[in-house]
C-alpha cells in the first residue's frame, strides 16, 4: 500500500498514493503496484525507501491520512514518528546509516579527484551541505530527519520545473549558436541555400492541425473520443476523471495529467521528421502540464482532486475554443540572452584552449625528457656491455700458457731459446749470453817447432 496523495505531493509530486478499496474477483491475481516514477532528486532512492518503510506502520499511516498539506510541510506530522513500532524505527535507522555511508563515499571520491592524496577529510563538515538529513546524528533516524527530508524534497521539487526550463533555454541557444557558426563557414551561395532549407523545415514544422488548449473542453473531449473510444456527445467530466485516475487514488498526479496531452503532442511532433525536435516535445509537455496545474490545482499541491477538476470545468475558459501556442512560436530567449550565452561559450572555449596548450607543452616536455632518458639509458647499456666484455677477456686463459722455470747455474743459453715460428730467421732464435758471463777464448793456431 502506498502513502496517501497528500504526502506524495509534498515529497515527490508524482508517487502513487493509497488506493481506494474496491471489491476484487476471488480468483483474480493481485496486481503488482506500479513503480513510482523517479523524482530526479539525488537522494531519490533514500526518499523512496523511507516512504516504503513508513507505509508499513498502521499508526503513522492513519495519522497521515488525517493530516493536511500544512501539517506535513510544517513538520507536525514528523512528531508522529515517535509512536511508530520499534521494528520500523530499526529499519529507518539502518536506512539512514546507509545513506550517510553513501554520501561519505561520494565525498571521498570527489575529494580524491580534486585534492592530493592522504588529505584528512572533515566528513561532518561536508555532510552539512546535504539538507535532507541531520548530520549531527549519523546513527539513528529521528523526527528531525523526516522533517528535513520533507522540507528538502518540497523545495527541490518546486525548483525542478524552473531548472528544466533553464536547461531547455540553453539547449535552444546552443542550437542557434551552432547554426550561425555553421553558416559563417559557408560561402555566399551555400549560405543562401542553407538558409532557404532552414526556413523550409521551419515552415513545414508549423503545418500541423490545431492544438487545443490543455485542460479545455475541446482537448478533453478529443481524448474522450479518440483515446477512450466514447461518444463525444456523452462527455462527462466526472466519468472522465475516474477513467484517467489510472491508479485509483482519487487524484490526478502529474504523470496522469501529462498522459492526457499525448494526442495534442502527436499533432506537432513526429520522431521520423527531420524538422521535429523531440526535446522541444518534452518541453511542450511540461508547459501543458504547468498550464493545467496553474488553472486547476487550487491549493498548489501538485495534484488535482476530483473537486478541483469539476470546478475547473465550470470556468468560462474551459468552454472557450482557443488555440495553444507551441514552444516554437514562443520566444524562449532574447537576442541579448543569446549574446551573453555566446560570450560565455567563447570564454569557456578560451579557457579550454589555454588548458589544451598547457597540456600540449607538458606533453612536449615529457617527450623531451623521454628522449633524454632514452639516450642516458643507451649510454648506460653500452657502458655495462663494455664492462662485461672486459670481464670476459680478463677471465679467459691464452691458447698456449708460458711456463717460467728457474735456470741451472751453468745452464746453456740455448735452454732459454723460444721455439721460432716456421720461416723465421735463425738469428732471431739466438739468445745473447748475459754480459757478466765471460766469453770463451777463440782457439789459437798450433805452432810447430822445427
Amino acid at each position: 500500500m502506498q502513502l496517501s496523495w497528500l504526502l506524495a505531493a509534498v515529497l515527490f509530486a508524482a508517487a502513487a498514493s493509497v488506493p481506494i478499496d474496491r471489491p476484487k474477483a476471488e480468483n483474480k491475481a493481485e496486481e503488482t503496484p506500479p513503480e513510482p516514477p523517479d523524482t530526479g532528486l539525488y537522494y531519490h532512492r533514500y526518499l523512496q525507501e523511507v516512504i516504503n518503510v513508513l507505509e508499513t506502520d498502521s499508526h503513522f499511516r492513519e495519522k497521515l491520512q488525517a493530516a493536511n498539506a500544512e501539517d506535513i510541510k510544517s513538520g507536525k506530522l514528523s512528531k508522529e514518528l515517535d509512536f511508530v513500532s520499534h521494528h520500523v524505527r530499526t529499519k529507518l535507522d539502518e536506512l539512514k546509516r546507509q545513506e550517510v555511508s553513501r554520501l561519505r563515499m561520494l565525498l571521498k571520491a570527489k575529494m580524491d579527484a580534486t585534492m592530493e592524496q592522504n588529505v584528512q577529510i572533515d566528513h561532518l563538515g561536508l555532510l552539512k551541505q546535504f539538507e535532507h538529513l541531520d548530520p549531527q546524528n549519523q546513527r539513528t533516524f529521528e523526527a528531525r530527519d523526516l522533517e528535513l527530508l520533507i522540507q528538502a524534497a518540497t523545495k527541490d521539487l518546486e525548483n525542478y520545473d524552473a531548472a528544466h526550463h533553464e536547461e531547455f533555454k540553453r539547449y535552444e541557444m546552443l542550437k542557434e549558436h551552432e547554426r550561425r557558426e555553421y553558416l559563417k563557414s559557408l560561402d555566399e551561395e551555400k549560405r543562401r541555400a542553407e538558409e532557404a532549407r532552414f526556413q523550409e523545415l521551419r515552415q513545414k514544422h508549423k503545418e500541423h492541425p490545431k492544438i487545443n488548449v490543455p485542460g479545455s473542453r475541446d482537448q478533453l473531449k478529443e481524448v474522450w473520443e479518440e483515446t477512450d473510444g466514447l461518444d463525444p456527445s456523452e462527455f462527462n467530466p466526472k466519468t472522465f476523471f475516474k477513467l484517467h485516475d489510472t491508479n485509483s487514488d482519487g487524484v490526478l498526479d502529474e504523470q496522469e495529467l501529462e498522459a492526457l496531452f499525448t494526442k495534442e503532442l502527436e499533432k506537432v511532433y513526429d520522431p521520423r521528421n527531420e524538422e521535429d525536435d523531440m526535446l522541444e516535445m518534452e518541453e511542450e509537455r511540461l508547459r501543458m502540464r504547468e498550464h493545467v496545474m496553474k488553472n486547476v490545482d487550487l491549493n498548489q499541491d501538485r495534484l488535482v482532486t476530483l473537486e478541483e477538476f469539476l470546478k475547473s470545468t465550470e470556468k468560462k475558459e474551459f468552454n472557450e475554443a482557443g488555440g495553444w501556442e507551441t514552444v516554437d512560436e514562443t520566444q524562449v530567449y532574447s537576442e541579448a540572452e543569446l549574446q551573453r550565452f555566446e560570450a560565455e561559450l567563447a570564454a569557456q572555449e578560451a579557457e579550454l584552449g589555454r588548458r589544451a596548450e598547457q597540456l600540449r607543452r607538458q606533453h612536449q616536455d615529457l617527450q623531451e625528457q623521454q628522449v633524454r632518458l632514452d639516450a642516458q639509458k643507451k649510454e648506460y647499456q653500452q657502458a655495462v656491455l663494455q664492462m662485461e666484455q672486459r670481464k670476459t677477456q680478463q677471465g679467459e686463459a691464452p691458447a698456449e700458457e708460458l711456463k717460467f722455470q728457474a735456470l741451472a747455474p751453468h745452464a746453456a743459453p740455448a735452454d732459454l731459446a723460444v721455439p721460432a715460428a716456421p720461416g723465421q730467421a735463425l738469428e732471431q732464435n739466438h739468445v745473447e749470453p748475459p754480459q757478466n758471463q765471460q766469453q770463451p777464448s777463440p782457439p789459437q793456431p798450433e805452432v810447430q817447432v822445427q
